[in-house]
């Protein structure tokens, strides 16, 4: 989008063409959720701007009806969708995920791998130099992460400047939709109250064919301008909720900003400090771990096989003394059975119910056909 945008209303009677008539200077107001549509909003100038503009519609021009507020609608319809296509683009769960992955990234330093307690004396011979590497390898990440952080950080800067854009952009389509359908309002009216009222006069005067013809042909290119307008509204609707639409967007974006602005300042150098001091105190609790190691080893193996033995022996008693067939499944399946009979009778007696009024209903019908029938004879 350009850096200055121009906020001046159009109204054309054809989108293809240039504008036929000169905007006057747009009042900078957002559009006003479920305001009546009246002229209030419009500036004097806009005002005799709807005013001429409403001179030229010509509702026995086709084309014209048809084309009519089409530019503004399909401003709606791009700037709807340059607001999903921001959206999409903007890739906050890649930010989540950054964030997620730093705070797993951080959690995890230090923690040893599960494994065999053979394989735990092994890593133990090397602690020291195990856990060293482990400190470069995060700190390694983490450096990484903070620079995905600041990308998006950036990206979500530009996003914000450019959903201004879009939020005066929507306020001028919005302005431009509410003229199109007062314009739209004024001609309709006029056309009503003066060409259609003539039309109908002339027809009940002469009362020819010809004459009802014209009117009742005006009669519907008024009413279908009227749906005409009808549509404008339902898209000037759509505008109006595209602006806190796309200010929430915006206070997403800032929120996501805060955020990493708060993980780059506070946590991250809170985090790398606390490996550090992690380093040091891993050095102390090394020698005690792997003392321990063998004690809670062969205790955890004894507890486990003495519950594996008394789980074993009980449910292989339990089984040996169960039957074939639970009585609780065998009263299940009867009450199962007796409430199948007991659905299906009744809808069976429904059924027959309804097939005998439908007859009488039938019968009815029939009469009031045939009675409808000698009446237009007679």
């Amino acid at each position: 989008m350009n850096d200055k945008l121009d906020m001046t209303p159009t109204l054309t009677l054809n989108p293809t063409l240039e504008t036929e008539t000169p905007a006057a200077p747009a009042a900078p107001a957002a559009p006003a959720p479920a305001e009546a549509l009246t002229e209030i909003q419009l500036s004097p100038q806009e005002q005799q701007m709807v005013e001429d503009f409403s001179q030229k519609i010509d509702l026995t021009d086709t084309a014209m009806v048809l084309q009519y507020g089409a530019a503004a609608q399909k401003n709606i319809a791009d700037f709807s969708q340059n607001a999903l296509n921001n959206v999409r683009t903007k890739d906050l769960g890649q930010v989540g995920e950054a964030l997620s992955s730093l705070v797993v990234e951080l959690k995890t330093f230090g923690e040893e791998e599960k494994s065999g307690i053979f394989g735990f004396f092994q890593k133990k011979k090397k602690e020291a130099m195990a856990l060293k590497a482990s400190y470069d390898k995060a700190e390694a990440n983490v450096d990484k992460i903070v620079a995905v952080l600041e990308n998006h950080q950036l990206t979500l800067m530009k996003d914000i400047a450019m959903l201004d854009q879009m939020y005066e952009l929507n306020t001028k389509y919005y302005k431009e939709l509410t003229m199109y359908i007062l314009a739209g309002k004024k001609a309709l009216d006029k056309a009503r109250n003066e060409t259609l009222a003539q039309l109908q006069q002339t027809a009940t005067q002469t009362k020819t064919q010809e004459a009802a013809q014209k009117y009742n042909d005006y009669a519907n290119l008024c009413n279908r301008f009227e749906k005409k307008l009808h549509d404008l509204e339902l898209t000037r609707m759509v505008s109006i909720q595209m602006g806190p639409q796309t200010r929430l967007i915006q206070n997403n974006d800032a929120l996501m900003l805060e955020k990493i602005q708060s993980s780059l300042v506070n946590t991250i150098p809170l985090w790398k400090s606390q490996m550090v001091l992690a380093l040091g105190l891993e050095h102390s609790h090394q020698a005690a771990a792997a003392q321990s190691a063998v004690s809670d080893m062969t205790n955890q193996l004894l507890k486990k096989n003495a519950e594996m033995l008394h789980m074993g022996t009980v449910e292989a008693a339990r089984e040996s003394e169960r039957g074939v067939v639970d009585l609780e499944t065998l009263q299940h399946t009867n009450q199962q059975l007796i409430s199948t009979l007991d659905e299906v009778m009744e809808i069976q007696t429904q059924g027959a119910q309804k097939r005998r009024e439908a007859e009488t209903e039938l019968a009815r019908i029939e009469g009031e056909l045939k009675q409808k029938l000698l009446e237009l004879r007679g």
